[in-house]
């Protein structure tokens, strides 16, 4: 899945971001309420996420508002609030402010990873597959492994992140600007031509077929049957 993380505490995110990439997930983290407001339109006009983590605590406005927000929009994604207002009377706000569920700080991240299993499946929702066969090669993201023609192949940590964002949906088709916003969601800088560099030693490492260009669209996974 793609996860929209809101955290302003640098530690906690950090710990939860590199967690839930481990699990397979891509993650967008946002650190501000202001920064997080500009987005919810665009993650959901675009589908650009399927769940987001709230933090409530936010230095520049409170993740209650934030929440609403979210639920005004017409294509409103599910919510796990993260926070440390740990008061019955809280969490019974917030889940009936319509967060899908609360969990109280601090809080064990095997327990967080239960948590947005168990949304997503309420949701429907389809996480990364742990499993994919991709054009000639077999792609086990559990071990971060790549077997292709009997040998194992090495990806870079920006390879994987951008075979995770390909393969959350298989078979769709993924703008450019899309993919874009997601491998560089943490302020990292990029030119036009890194993600052509990307998908092109992909393409060499996994075998020309397994990602398509679809002219003036943008790229998809090709996943073979079986």
């Amino acid at each position: 899945m793609h996860i929209t993380l809101i955290e302003d505490d640098v530690d906690l995110g950090q710990a939860v971001a590199d967690h839930l990439v481990a699990q397979g997930h891509a993650v967008e983290w946002l650190k501000t309420a202001s920064h997080a407001r500009t987005a919810i339109a665009r993650l959901s006009e675009q589908r650009d996420s399927d769940m987001a983590l709230l933090d409530l605590g936010l230095p520049d406005g409170d993740g209650m508002e934030l929440l609403a927000q979210v639920r005004r929009q017409p294509t409103p994604f599910p919510v796990l609030v993260l926070s440390a207002r740990d008061q019955i009377r809280d969490r019974i706000n917030g889940l009936a402010s319509g967060a899908d569920d609360y969990l109280v700080k601090p809080f064990d991240l095997e327990e967080l990873s239960a948590r947005v299993d168990a949304v997503a499946r309420r949701y429907a929702l389809k996480p990364t597959p742990l499993l994919l066969l991709a054009g000639g090669a077999q792609v086990d993201f559990h071990v971060q492994v790549v077997r292709r023609d009997e040998l194992t192949l090495s990806l870079t940590a920006m390879e994987w992140a951008l075979l995770r964002c390909l393969a959350i949906h298989p078979g769709q088709t993924w703008s450019k600007d899309a993919l874009t916003r997601r491998l560089y969601s943490q302020g990292e800088s990029s030119d036009s031509n890194t993600l052509e560099v990307l998908i092109s030693r992909l393409r060499k490492k996994l075998g020309p077929e397994a990602i398509s260009t679809t002219r003036q669209l943008g790229y998809r996974l090709e996943r073979l049957p079986g």
